[in-house]
């Protein structure tokens, strides 16, 4: 019972903590999306007004991870026994979409300007555009390294595909930065030819979101990394002789762990009882990001 007020306890603190930042995301995002979108109208620029494009997808992608860590949260019911966690993929893969799409969009119209041929009248744009994608560069840079630290502390798939949104802006406006000082430099066409390389780089943060959300619907085996400091673990616990074999699968962000430990073939039921109890309990105090342990007792 203790165990389980604990893991509770935890994931609502998970949760906060996640909440939290995805609301320093919305309102930086807001901010930062309402500057770029006036420097790229005033200075002529293309390619920051699709950069502005992208910094406003990311608002909304962001109230996708809130909505999808929320109902993560939610605690086990009779048609949920194992929980929510996997809700926390969907808002993942929602999110993949979204980056998806606009990348798309924005590739498209770039293409458009590009293959219209029409380069004379392209317009030349300003200095303010420069200066708003070196400005762009270092907030969603900050962006990114904030969000990672926080979605690894809470092993938190759904934050750190926001924290990639993030970096893909950031990448998105180094292209359009490179776009525009070509454009000032006498090729007005690297304007349309930047916001086509902004679309790559959206496009492989989306693919690269939805394969991680994917894996972890699928059961996927964890790090095997992880299994190996599990396995470490185990093996020291008084009473544990050996491993016969160890499996895991992870659910959402959250992992199962399945173990067969080896124990003296003598001892009575309750001992092996007790040896079993306390693999269990330690992997969970041990290990935050287990969500459940089964644990079978072979004699040796």
């Amino acid at each position: 019972m203790g165990n389980l007020k604990m893991r509770e306890e935890r994931i609502s603190t998970m949760e906060q903590t996640a909440l939290r930042v995805s609301r320093v995301s919305i309102l930086v995002n807001l901010l930062l999306s309402a500057a770029k979108l006036a420097a790229g109208i005033l200075a002529g620029s293309g390619a920051m007004v699709s950069d502005a494009v992208h910094s406003a997808s990311d608002v909304f992608s962001t109230i996708i991870v809130m909505v999808g860590i929320h109902l993560s949260g939610k605690a086990a019911d009779r048609r949920h026994p194992y929980g929510h966690e996997r809700m926390e993929c969907v808002a993942a893969i929602l999110l993949a979409a979204v980056l998806a799409v606009t990348g798309a969009k924005i590739g498209f119209d770039g293409l458009r300007r590009i293959l219209s041929g029409d380069y004379e009248n392209l317009a030349v744009p300003g200095a303010l555009a420069l200066a708003a994608a070196v400005f762009s560069v270092a907030v969603k840079e900050w962006m990114y390294w904030y969000t990672r630290f926080y979605a690894k502390k809470i092993n938190s798939g759904a934050l750190m595909a926001d924290a990639w949104h993030h970096r893909s802006d950031s990448l998105s406006s180094v292209g359009a930065f490179v776009g525009i000082l070509g454009a000032r430099s006498g090729y007005p066409v690297m304007d349309s030819a930047a916001s086509v390389v902004i679309c790559l780089f959206i496009l492989k943060a989306a693919y690269d979101v939805f394969r991680d959300a994917i894996d972890k619907m699928v059961d996927t085996a964890c790090d095997p990394e992880l299994e190996q400091e599990l396995r470490e673990f185990v093996l020291v616990q008084q009473g544990v002789e050996g491993i016969d074999e160890l499996r895991t699968r992870t659910f959402g962000s959250r992992i199962y762990v399945d173990v067969d430990i080896i124990a003296d073939g003598g001892i009575t039921l309750r001992e092996a009882h007790g040896i079993a109890e306390r693999v269990h309990s330690g992997i969970e105090r041990r290990f935050e990001q287990v969500k459940h342990i089964m644990v079978h007792v072979n004699p040796a």
